[in-house]
């Protein structure tokens, strides 16, 4: 098992913990932050995602925390396939403690919410419009964006000589922000297989009062979805990106 591993399970964790928690804090009733509404949830999520990479690197792990991420590595390079199935193990296990925790810390609204789908929103994504090869486009297109500007942020171009990696976390974060902003409203912007299934599989398992089903019949496309955008950024990186 590669040493990196741990890092990339308690980051994973800790993204999950954070972003669903604020998707729970602001929509499961009787929270303090009820309602306050999608700026705030994508807010929340580029400060996870910022907190998540922070503990990954500080634990000596590359801060991928995503599958898709893992794959454009492996693409790229970067990642030999043995470390990457180890990565996305942990990320998956990862993703399922931090769904666990907001459960547990949200434990008393789960019976005062009334209605189920708002309760597996707190899990994984779901689509404002179901039609699915227009969301798959969506996850496609988000993890696209992500993978690419990711890329050009540890770049020589970028940084100059010495890339910008004390800045990273912070920088990722805000891509984070921005394709929650621009491109979010149509599938809730998963752009993570691990993100939206880890989760997802802990809604079904757990007891949380008053749950509805967990949709597994759109589960296939915030994981086949940021695959394929990834891939796709890779291989533009590769074939126009700074070398």
């Amino acid at each position: 098992m590669p040493s990196t591993v741990i890092g990339e399970f308690f980051g994973t964790a800790l993204l999950i913990l954070l972003g669903n928690g604020v998707v729970a804090g602001l929509i499961l009733e009787r929270t303090k932050g009820f309602g306050d509404g999608w700026l705030a949830i994508t807010t929340g999520w580029a400060l996870a995602v910022f907190a998540g990479v922070s503990v990954a690197l500080g634990m000596g792990a590359p801060g991928e925390l995503n599958p898709a991420v893992t794959l454009a590595n492996v693409i790229g390079g970067a990642r030999s396939v043995t470390d990457a199935l180890w990565h996305v193990s942990a990320q998956l296990t990862g993703a399922m403690l931090g769904a666990s925790l907001v459960w547990l810390h949200y434990f008393p609204h789960w019976r005062e919410t009334t209605d189920g789908e708002t309760k597996r929103a707190c899990f994984c994504t779901s689509p404002a419009i179901r039609s699915l090869p227009s969301n798959l486009l969506s996850e496609v297109l988000g993890t696209c964006v992500l993978v690419l500007v990711a890329m050009s942020l540890g770049s020589p171009g970028f940084g100059g000589a010495t890339p910008a990696t004390n800045l990273g976390a912070v920088l990722v974060g805000a891509l984070v922000w921005g394709i929650g902003l621009s491109l979010g409203g149509t599938t809730g912007y998963a752009i993570n297989p691990a993100r939206d299934l880890g989760p997802r599989l802990m809604h079904a398992v757990l007891p949380v009062a008053g749950k509805t089903h967990s949709d597994w019949s759109y589960a296939a496309i915030p994981v086949i979805g940021p695959l394929i955008g990834a891939t796709i950024a890779m291989l533009l990186w590769r074939a126009f990106g700074a070398q």
